[in-house]
């Protein structure tokens, strides 16, 4: 018997040496034990001389959490320390979570597509959600169709013919009040068949592109476009990236999809759209 391990101690005190020490990593998916709140690593600061992390959940609600014991990697307990540098890497989401931030479901096939559709503007927006939430879809059975601009939407949407079992999520681009969008989704939903089976939802910006945040890129806020300039050309020449043609303005928006690894690389106003469509048509 090891009489030097009698007298009094403190139970509740973890047995920290047992756990893992982590690196906190952006974008690493964590839960906080006591809270159990579940976000996407976002920044990592100092506050009154301590580390604190940020984890935004997939909802874009925020919190702060001091870096220590308490957290949750992929269901083990460890403790989270802070960031060691190195050369930056295109890493993507955590082991076992797709880049939206969901579980990923393992030794599932792609479900047959259903009749139910999300329509997007464009090209760069289908790609975007696709990156992200590609992996919930598929296995939903849920397939993203591009519009390329929305000026027909209410003939495309009787095209359609949404019903119960066939229904349509729309996700449209300046999607605010008095806008030339606004009144074409208004439209939409009032016509026969809509109300129901129909669900538009839009971010404010004025191209998918801005739904990128910032920081991801490099930069403090997205340049400001001239009225009158094609906003993506002007972006990239703000950018200093060629933007003379087409392909050099599909190669500049590879750039900037490139830089999105998960659903925190995104702006909340587009991510909680997005979520709100999916749960819309997978919802019965």
């Amino acid at each position: 018997m090891d009489y030097q391990n009698w007298g009094p101690r403190d139970m509740s005190a973890p047995v920290r040496t047992q756990l893992p020490e982590v690196p906190v990593e952006r974008g690493m998916v964590l839960e906080e034990v006591q809270s159990g709140w579940v976000g996407a690593v976002t920044r990592v600061e100092k506050s009154g001389g301590m580390h604190v992390v940020a984890l935004e959940d997939r909802r874009g609600k925020s919190r702060s959490f001091r870096l220590g014991y308490g957290f949750l990697l992929e269901g083990q307990a460890i403790r989270l320390m802070p960031p060691v540098p190195r050369p930056a890497s295109g890493g993507g989401p955590a082991a076992g979570r797709t880049a939206s931030g969901s579980v990923r479901v393992s030794g599932q096939r792609a479900q047959v597509a259903k009749a139910s559709r999300i329509w997007v503007e464009g090209k760069h927006d289908a790609e975007l959600v696709e990156k992200v939430w590609g992996d919930d879809l598929r296995v939903e059975g849920i397939v993203v169709e591009p519009l390329h601009g929305i000026d027909d939407l209410a003939a495309a949407v009787a095209d359609f013919r949404p019903g119960p079992g066939r229904r349509l999520g729309v996700l449209v681009d300046h999607l605010v009040p008095d806008s030339k969008e606004s009144r074409i989704a208004d439209a939409v939903m009032a016509s026969p068949g809509a109300a129901g089976n129909v669900l538009i939802v839009g971010h404010p910006y004025v191209d998918v592109w801005q739904a990128i945040r910032p920081a991801v890129l490099g930069i403090d806020q997205w340049p400001a476009v001239p009225r009158g300039q094609d906003w993506k050309t002007g972006i990239l020449k703000a950018f200093g990236w060629p933007h003379a043609t087409k392909e050099d303005i599909g190669l500049g928006w590879q750039k900037l999809l490139g830089a999105v690894r998960t659903y925190a690389d995104l702006e909340p106003s587009l991510l909680g759209r997005v979520e709100e469509v999916i749960d819309f048509l997978t919802v019965p």
